[in-house]
């Protein structure tokens, strides 16, 4: 999910963006739907171990979170990594068993949860809004259901955590078996056995010789808190077409999203993937945290070079590294890590720029994935990027920050709609966001899966 210099065929040692469609393809994007938990009502439907509701979490002051209250377990962890082994104090929560939910919705006739669902997700992405002191980490677990009812084991989804000064925030590799494969940040079913309920579980964990501080007032030492938990769920092989989408009531509207280039970077921190072409992610992820005002504070940065062009982009790096990937480009780990200034994220896919022109309207900006050809978005050509979409001109063309330019002054681009929506819906239509909870998404499509 790396990005890659124009005009460079060769991949980057990184996991590409998406896989590519054939060029001028009107295959759409398939199926996708997004399951959220993040209020009392939605918490309240799965079980809670040792966690409870609070409206009074300072992450989000007002916004009801599931946080520490006491430890219902123990576990040993060796982080991989270098930190060494550790005993880990932890509370649970676990979600019901839910249909993946890609049927059209049908107002009145709710669908059992142990009913199979008609149409099955061959992918399932995690993304989650959790915070807690230095001492603490998050495990996010997955477990499937195929269409015959069979149950799959438990998969590691991920090792985060907020900083790495006690352990390092980690996917985990070389999980599969007969129902599907985790890749990176990512459950792919296997062939022909399709995923038609979930549950997934998130543990919060303490280092053993830590307490929580209960009367903690700021993010990093604040008891650990759960703030959101989302899964998309997608089946690209549902058939679908795509053609050049329609007004979507954002024509005219650009956004002051920050300019941030990934190239600008390039060599800055080998520990953390060099800068550069690998740096796509963070960039991105920069810009749509200062658009909202939010970022590292001045003394959060002083392990950086004073002369570095854009310091939050190498503290955005370093904040979302995967380690056993080796890579910056994990989605989930880009839409958490916004978390500790206020924002909460989630990672889904669209199904057209109408629908992304909702957000636009909302003020929110969105960061897309897509690969293209040399033939394509006016020559540029790359394995993988993501662009951060903030606006479309009066005709519909869209306007990005395309990281991968030579300076931030030339992050600022235009594409005609119609390449750029056939480009990235070939890649699925995945993106990410992130945002302050009082600004509110725009609503859901009546008639079709709710996708954010």
């Amino acid at each position: 999910m790396t990005g890659h210099t124009p005009d460079r065929s060769s991949p980057h040692p990184s996991r590409q963006s998406e896989p590519r469609g054939s060029s001028g393809s009107d295959t759409g994007p398939g199926l996708a739907a997004l399951h959220r938990w993040a209020d009392s009502a939605s918490f309240a439907d799965g079980t809670a171990e040792g966690l409870v509701l609070t409206d009074h979490h300072p992450a989000f002051p007002g916004r009801t979170a599931l946080a520490w209250h006491e430890h219902v377990g123990s576990t040993s962890y060796t982080d991989p990594f270098g930190h060494g082994p550790g005993t880990w104090r932890y509370a649970r929560w676990t979600s019901p068993w839910t249909p993946v939910g890609l049927e059209l919705d049908r107002p009145g006739a709710p669908q059992a949860h142990n009913a199979p669902d008609p149409v099955g997700a061959d992918e399932l992405v995690p993304s989650w809004t959790a915070t807690g002191p230095t001492h603490s980490r998050l495990t996010v677990r997955l477990q499937v259901r195929d269409a015959t009812g069979n149950e799959s084991d438990w998969y590691t989804m991920a090792q985060w955590a907020p900083g790495d000064e006690t352990v390092h925030r980690t996917t985990v590799p070389a999980q599969s078996d007969a129902f599907g494969t985790i890749e990176i940040d990512t459950f792919t079913a296997a062939p022909g056995r399709t995923t038609h309920a979930f549950r997934i579980q998130t543990l919060l964990l303490l280092a053993d010789d830590q307490e929580p501080d209960p009367r903690g007032t700021a993010t990093s030492d604040a008891p650990p808190a759960l703030h959101s938990l989302t899964m998309m769920v997608s089946n690209k092989a549902a058939p679908t077409r795509h053609t050049v989408s329609g007004h979507g009531g954002a024509w005219g509207t650009i956004l002051e999203v920050p300019q941030r280039s990934q190239e600008v970077h390039t060599g800055h921190c080998p520990q953390y993937d060099g800068g550069g072409e690998a740096w796509a992610g963070p960039a991105c992820t920069a810009m749509l945290t200062a658009y909202f005002g939010r970022g590292p504070a001045d003394d959060e940065l002083l392990w950086i070079d004073p002369k570095d062009p854009a310091p939050d982009v190498d503290f955005t790096a370093r904040a979302v590294y995967d380690y056993a990937y080796k890579g910056c480009g994990n989605w989930a780990f880009n839409a958490a890590y916004p978390a500790r200034y206020g924002l909460l994220g989630i990672v889904t896919r669209l199904r057209s720029l109408t629908e992304l022109e909702h957000f636009i309207t909302a003020g929110i900006p969105i960061a897309t994935a897509q690969s293209a050809r040399s033939n394509e978005l006016g020559g540029y050509s790359t394995a993988g990027n993501i662009m951060v979409v903030r606006g479309f001109e009066e005709n519909g063309d869209v306007v990005v920050n395309d990281p991968l330019s030579p300076t931030d002054k030339d992050v600022r681009r235009t594409y005609p709609r119609g390449d750029f929506e056939r480009v990235w819906m070939a890649g699925g239509g995945i993106i990410y966001l992130v945002h302050p909870p009082q600004h509110q998404l725009p609503p859901n499509i009546p008639g079709l899966p709710r996708n954010w």
